[in-house]
């Protein structure tokens, strides 16, 4: 499944929705639950960061293959690697830890792989769950 979704602004819901019922998505509940959670972090981040004023695309998709759920973003904005930022000091409390990039650790943790790349003038991202 590929969608292209214009504008985002106003549109995390919608984008989520479209991804989480796509066919390629486990009915595991808790399978569910973490590609869920990932996937709503990486929406919000395109929806909020991505463009200045929320006019702009997202190709969201999934895809079965290998033994393995790829769920895949590509955008036009500001060009940005998620996985270039250090991962956050969890071992310190909320208070003395920088804002941002816990969610992105969380995606980390959860997915068997995430990779980016910026090509053709786009981000484009993707997360990998291996599926049993």
């Amino acid at each position: 499944m590929k969608v292209t979704i214009d504008p985002i602004a106003g549109k995390s819901a919608q984008i989520i929705e479209t991804l989480m019922g796509s066919e390629d998505m486990p009915q595991d509940p808790s399978l569910e639950f973490k590609l869920r959670l990932c996937v709503e972090e990486v929406v919000e981040n395109i929806v909020r960061y991505a463009y200045k004023d929320g006019k702009g695309f997202v190709e969201v998709g999934t895809e079965i293959k290998d033994g393995a759920l790829y769920v895949s973003f590509r955008d036009g904005g500001v060009q940005f690697d998620p996985l270039a930022k250090d991962d956050p000091d969890i071992t310190l409390s909320a208070e003395d830890r920088q804002i941002g990039g816990l969610g992105i650790f969380l995606c980390k943790q959860m997915m068997d792989k995430l990779d980016y790349e910026y090509r053709d003038g786009c981000n484009c991202l993707t997360m990998v769950k291996y599926l049993s």
